[in-house]
């Protein structure tokens, strides 16, 4: 155990050192309004969406955004209600779509926006989805750090909801973890290859958006928004950053909501491989259990691991406003999280795939 112990603590010094500042919880932009106004639609696709679509819509339709702007809602199939309670809005900005069967190869989320993006003609288009409620400065300051930084895709990692104990206890480990794989710093830098994007928020301009392919270029992918960051990436600057004028009211009231919610991406994540799936399950064992476990036997390295490791955490704490007293749970976290990757790898190889919306996905891309 001495020897594990000594290898986690290694690597903590490393990832708090040298992994992109990680830790630091990522950049927030604050309020700005733009030199130019370019025409800007906001593309939701929505399924099954009516508890939350008449706040989204509403928030939408109330920014305070001086260029032209319009909304298009896709009703993905809905059979909850979602596009007539969008239509009874009334509003000449928004344009409700019954969006058409989708063909085989695609994403139903994507499928859906792609339909969006067909029926806007705007200059940039801000993806986002049907729980999200935007304060009204929210398209202004996008559109500014877009101009500001010169990046062609603007995306954020909404405030989610952290309300419920199962909430409190997983979803702030949620972000660390996204922040881990992907650190925002690196994400920002145009000569880095990780790229990265949030599906809250995602702002695009749509003329590079083409030149990567449009949205079929990524058609089949689950992980949607990484994938969109990849394509851009690719020939355009990304900046990727955390929100304060946009939030989820998706609640996750118990422990098996945030298991769906992890299953649904994590063999995706690791593109259906065993082997991948074994390594990383490895991976995260040694960083997040190897340190309680040596601390039980009084290996002081353990010890400090697991410090070091709880330090990291504190910055994402702090944005949840969080006690610090969970810190040092994080290792209980994270066995919540390898346990739901391993149980949606032993899903998909049972044959079941991944289920969403009432949809099913077996072997579509990351």
């Amino acid at each position: 155990m001495s020897w594990l112990a000594l290898l986690a603590l290694l690597g903590w010094a490393w990832l708090a050192l040298a992994h992109g500042r990680f830790w630091q919880s990522g950049p927030v932009l604050a309020p700005a309004q733009p030199r130019a106004t370019p025409s800007v639609a906001a593309i939701v696709p929505a399924r099954d969406e009516a508890p939350t679509i008449a706040r989204s819509l509403a928030s939408l339709l109330a920014q305070d955004y001086a260029g032209d702007f319009r909304v298009v809602l896709v009703d993905d199939g809905s059979e909850d209600g979602t596009g007539d309670i969008a239509r009874a809005l009334g509003d000449a900005r928004l344009d409700v779509i019954a969006g058409s069967p989708r063909p085989p190869g695609w994403a139903g989320k994507l499928w859906a926006v792609a339909q969006g993006v067909a029926a806007s003609r705007s200059d940039w288009l801000l993806l986002t989805d049907a729980d999200i409620v935007h304060e009204p400065a929210h398209v202004a300051t996008l559109v500014a750090q877009a101009e500001r930084s010169g990046a062609a895709l603007v995306s954020e990692m909404v405030a989610l909801n952290c309300e419920s104990a199962a909430e409190r206890a997983l979803v702030p480990a949620f972000v660390y973890f996204f922040q881990l794989l992907y650190p925002f710093a690196r994400v920002n830098r145009p000569r880095s290859r990780v790229a990265a994007a949030a599906g809250g928020t995602i702002l695009v301009r749509r003329d590079v958006l083409e030149a990567a392919g449009g949205i079929a270029a990524i058609r089949a992918a689950l992980i949607d928004d990484v994938a969109l960051a990849r394509a851009v990436k690719r020939i355009a600057p990304i900046w990727l950053g955390h929100s304060a004028l946009a939030r989820s009211v998706r609640p996750y009231p118990a422990l098996r909501d945030i298991w769906q919610m992890v299953a649904r991406s994590a063999y995706v994540q690791l593109r259906y491989s065993p082997l991948l799936l074994a390594g990383t399950v490895a991976g995260l064992a040694l960083l997040f259990l190897v340190p309680p476990l040596a601390t039980a036997t009084a290996h002081l390295a353990g010890l400090a691991a697991w410090v070091l490791m709880a330090a990291t955490f504190l910055p994402t704490l702090r944005r949840f406003r969080l006690s610090v007293l969970w810190a040092p749970l994080l290792p209980a976290m994270a066995l919540f999280y390898i346990a739901a990757t391993l149980g949606a790898a032993f899903d998909h190889h049972r044959g079941r795939g991944v289920v969403w919306k009432r949809r099913a996905y077996s072997e579509h891309r990351a």
